[in-house]
């Protein structure tokens, strides 16, 4: 999942290098930070969240096939 994360992340932005994804295990749910450089979170957020909703939806399917429970933060 966090390798899923990390490709579609790096393939968006212009600092590759810079991305970084936490992941942090709670009850039920796996949370993922990415953290991005401050020049491309409009990159992976999109116009009105676009980009974020899709990587969410696209996480989320493969979480769903995986049976887990999956929550992608932005920082």
């Amino acid at each position: 999942m966090k390798s899923l994360i990390e490709v579609i992340a790096k393939a968006l932005v212009d600092h590759p290098d810079a991305v970084s994804i936490e992941e942090v295990l709670q009850e039920r749910n796996t949370v993922y930070r990415l953290s991005v450089h401050p020049d491309d979170m409009g990159k992976v957020i999109g116009k009105q969240g676009r980009i974020a909703k899709s990587l969410r939806s696209v996480v989320g399917a493969m979480a769903t096939k995986e049976n887990q429970r999956v929550t992608i933060e932005i920082v």
